[in-house]
């Protein structure tokens, strides 16, 4: 824990914003700030001093506040949440870059493979879930519940439902923290012959639920981005449907993709 806002002049916050700003060792990423309370008893300030300096803090994103962890310094840059290219069968087939890894490698941040915890169920299938998975409402599933940090810091949520006779009996029902093995989830429905070849995403945003504010640790106010995704094989089976929840402020989403021409006829072959 950080032991020293530094001195505040009284009636403001402007040097330890300065601080904080400036990114000094003490203040980096993920660096838990002392108490307001013990503060004020060290002498950096009265308590309404330190308290302002706190929530200009805040009200700069410089640092989040919530209940049960205290007041945490921000990332100042978010995560590359790329796009087409962190489903790049090389990283995952081939290789051992799972999708999370690949929006930290991109973004030339560090990563660990614990990062990613999950909790593996057998669930009725939601409505929704149902839909994508075409099963009936109630139907079995097997949801796959994950939780993603960097570092101590939570980034987002994601829960992949499957259709039991496609996982059961593979890595994907192993609730052992980290990837489904080498090259994660998608491998492991690779090697099962269910080997993706497209997918539709959706997108929306929407104010954080208490739980979600709670579990990603948001500040107060930020929303959320959902996300559904839906995986197919070549032959059109859906072999994946996921909801995920990001904090907004957490990501910046990136597209990278080639203009169609629907005016253009195919050529023959």
């Amino acid at each position: 824990m950080i032991p020293s806002l530094g001195p505040c002049v009284a009636g403001t916050a402007l040097p330890v914003l300065h601080q904080i700003r400036t990114r000094r060792p003490a203040y980096e990423p993920g660096a838990r700030l002392s108490h307001i309370r013990d503060l004020v008893e060290t002498g950096e300030g009265s308590k309404v001093t330190v308290h302002r300096a706190f929530k200009a803090l805040e009200a700069e994103g410089l640092v989040t506040v919530s209940r049960g962890h205290g007041t945490v310094v921000r990332q100042p840059v978010p995560l590359k949440r790329l796009g087409i290219y962190r489903y790049d069968k090389a990283k995952w087939r081939d290789g051992d870059e799972v999708a999370f890894i690949a929006d930290r490698v991109a973004s030339g941040r560090a990563y660990r493979r614990n990062e990613q915890t999950q909790t593996v169920s057998r669930v009725e299938a939601p409505p929704k879930v149902a839909e994508a998975l075409g099963l009936p409402v109630g139907a079995e599933v097997y949801a796959r519940a994950r939780l993603v940090k960097e570092g101590e810091q939570p980034t987002h949520t994601l829960t992949s439902y499957y259709r039991p006779e496609h996982v059961e009996g593979t890595r994907l029902v192993d609730p052992t923290p980290g990837p489904a093995g080498r090259g994660g989830g998608f491998r492991v429905l690779y090697d099962a012959g269910y080997e993706i070849d497209h997918m539709r995403e959706a997108l929306l945003a929407r104010p954080a639920t208490s739980e979600e504010t709670k579990l990603l640790r948001l500040p107060p106010g930020e929303p959320v981005m959902e996300l559904h995704r839906t995986t197919y094989t070549a032959d059109g089976t859906v072999v994946e449907f996921a909801i995920g929840i990001h904090a907004a402020s957490r990501f910046a989403w990136e597209y990278d993709f080639k203009v169609p021409d629907s005016a253009q006829k195919p050529e023959k072959e």
